[in-house]
């Protein structure tokens, strides 16, 4: 080849190169057009709207249970009070350890240390105290029916049930279908029909489980989408509704509605101020009132469909 042959060749390369440069900016130009605020919205709105912001004038709220005939219980750090549907403090009491969680069962209020187990009656008295039980346990958890009594131990990554004198009846998660949890979120509760619904977070998802731990079913996957649960650890927390479910997530602090199939419905709170790694815990009687213990600025919130 000579020299002059191979200076055409270079200079077909050299065209041809930036011909295609040229074509490839023109190709994907709308690639780089900004995209339209209402494209970067949620096309899903909230269906609720915050209806109250109440303080206790509590630190380290934690925790809420709401009772069939509308009485509110708050716990957090070393205390539990009481109070009636329109929030006017009924009774308080102060506690040794830090309150996790909280249950109601008829007039009968259990709530979760990071060890033990309380249990009250409607007045806030204290009938008996239940536990330790495990070593390195970490209580997040904590429901109860006619039955029984379930907590959930994320130190141990196991669900105790319990009947209603405090004897340990079964724990879950020894073997089988094991939990996997990241961080210490790790909610329970129980129906009356006496099956178990578990937030198994590290998969993102909530199994239904029957009373001696065999799965039965779950639903969840990771995303970012209404009906996913996103990040790590989520459902954060969850409570049962009349047909169907309520969460709250950390990460993308959230709190949706899912129908008993387990799909979405609507959100009750997607646009909030709410501290992102701090999810609410909530609790409702009757799926009309969504209450939310925000533990970031110590308030409850109450959510009233719009």
């Amino acid at each position: 080849m000579n020299k002059k042959t191979a200076t055409i060749i270079i200079v077909i390369i050299i065209t041809a190169f930036l011909g295609f440069i040229v074509y490839d900016v023109a190709f994907h130009s709308h690639d780089s057009e900004p995209v339209s605020k209402d494209k970067e919205k949620d096309t899903v709105e909230d269906m609720w709207n915050v209806s109250r912001v109440f303080e206790p004038g509590k630190v380290k709220l934690k925790a809420v249970a709401v009772m069939k005939n509308g009485s509110i219980i708050l716990g957090g750090e070393s205390f539990i009070s009481g109070y009636d549907g329109r929030l006017k403090p009924l009774w308080d009491i102060k506690t040794e350890n830090p309150v996790t969680a909280l249950s109601v069962s008829a007039d009968t209020v259990y709530a979760a240390t990071q060890e033990t187990v309380m249990v009250l009656n409607s007045k806030g008295e204290l009938i008996i105290e239940w536990g330790p039980f495990e070593d390195k346990a970490i209580i997040t958890s904590i429901t109860s029916n006619v039955s029984y009594v379930a907590f959930a131990d994320a130190g141990n990554r196991l669900v105790f049930i319990l009947d209603k004198k405090g004897n340990v009846r079964n724990m879950i998660g020894q073997s089988g279908e094991p939990f996997i949890i990241p961080s210490p979120y790790f909610d329970v509760a129980i129906s009356d029909d006496n099956k178990l619904f578990v937030a198994n977070t590290g998969n993102r998802r909530i199994e239904s489980r029957s009373i001696s731990g065999t799965l039965l079913g779950y639903f969840g996957e990771p995303g970012t989408a209404p009906g996913a649960f996103c990040g790590c650890c989520n459902p954060a927390h969850f409570a049962l509704l009349p047909g169907g479910y309520v969460t709250a997530e950390k990460g993308l602090n959230r709190i949706k509605l899912l129908n008993e199939k387990g799909e979405f419905t609507e959100f009750v709170s997607s646009v909030n101020d709410f501290v992102a790694p701090l999810p609410l815990d909530i609790a409702s009687a009757d799926g009309k009132t969504i209450y939310g213990a925000n533990p970031a600025d110590n308030k409850l919130y109450v959510f009233k469909r719009k």
